[in-house]
């Protein structure tokens, strides 16, 4: 896990210093806002998936090279391996801020101006990130979700936050939370 947190801290800093928003989502995003509730229920996660802006893309395609990234598409996804010998799993993977990440996505991505300094870096907020989550809806989606209705960060108060059909898929999760 350390390995990931460097990663983690070397991209933040890479992309900081060439001066490219982003934001932080996924696993990494749900630990750092589970943790301000609850440090003992926060999950590692072995990903490190940052939101771009698809006009900064050349930049920090440079940017991440010139650190020692090496970039690579594959099986639909961009991402940043952590040197030449690395693996997929020990990459930084990247979506696109205002993009689909499936054509049948109920919503595009979040903008990376909807991210604020939480632990040291640019999260993505609270609201983007359950709207990003109810989006791809995937297993490990829901297991993220549950974490964070766990800790009390969301709860049947967010319905009226969300478009219909995402407030739908959270009241699933909340109605069966072990479904």
């Amino acid at each position: 896990m350390q390995k990931v947190q460097e990663r983690l801290e070397r991209t933040a800093a890479v992309l900081e210093e060439a001066g490219i928003p982003y934001a932080i989502i996924g696993g990494h995003a749900v630990r750092a806002w589970v943790a301000q509730m609850d440090e003992a229920a926060v999950r590692t996660t072995r990903a490190v998936d940052i939101l771009l802006r698809r006009s900064d893309w050349p930049a920090a395609v440079a940017a991440m090279e010139r650190a020692g990234f090496v970039f690579r598409h594959a099986k639909g996804i961009d991402m940043f391996l952590d040197g030449p010998g690395a693996k997929a799993r020990d990459a930084v993977h990247v979506l696109f801020a205002g993009e689909k990440v499936r054509p049948d996505d109920l919503a595009p991505t979040p903008d990376v101006s909807e991210a604020e300094d939480l632990q040291q870096h640019r999260i993505l907020r609270l609201d983007a990130l359950v709207r990003m989550k109810l989006t791809g809806f995937r297993d490990k989606d829901r297991m993220h979700l549950r974490d964070m209705i766990d800790v009390e960060l969301v709860d049947e108060s967010w319905y009226g936050r969300l478009p219909p059909a995402l407030a739908g898929r959270l009241k699933e999760l909340i109605d069966n939370p072990n479904g």
